[in-house]
């Protein structure tokens, strides 16, 4: 297994999907690959947190 380069849906930036997260997704049971790169998938993780935040209050 080798790294890859992958394109961000989010962003459209280049990241790499290294053989250690690879190992990590196959562990989990994850199928697919990631789609978004890390910077876009914090921030889509900020903002679903923040969206539930304002639903609890």
């Amino acid at each position: 297994m080798a790294d890859k380069t992958l394109i961000c849906k989010d962003c459209g930036s280049e990241f790499v999907f290294t053989e250690g997260e690879q190992e990590f997704f196959k562990e989990k049971g994850f199928d697919n690959e990631p789609v978004r790169c890390p910077n876009c998938r914090k921030a889509r993780k900020q903002n679903r947190n923040n969206f539930r935040r304002d639903y609890e209050d």
